[in-house]
């Protein structure tokens, strides 16, 4: 495991210290856990748009084209 020297704005210590505490982690495991998921939504946004790249139209409306044609369930409406 490395060892991380991090500044932070006194205001955002203060929030970070606080969310733990009401979460019962340490400091540490929140930062950990909110730079994982930062990376995790990085990854998966990377990912998405590579496979949105190679999509094609055609396929997409082949597949649309096999969903029924039926009112949406209540709740579901515009």
């Amino acid at each position: 495991m490395s060892a991380l020297s991090l500044r932070l704005p006194d205001s955002i210590h203060k929030h970070i210290k606080e969310i733990a505490n009401k979460e019962g982690v340490s400091i540490n495991q929140f930062i950990s856990s909110a730079v994982a998921e930062k990376i995790s939504a990085i990854l998966t946004e990377d990912y998405l748009g590579r496979r949105a790249r190679r999509a094609k139209k055609a396929d997409s409306r082949q597949i649309l084209d096999k969903v029924p044609d039926r009112k949406p369930l209540h709740g579901d409406e515009l």
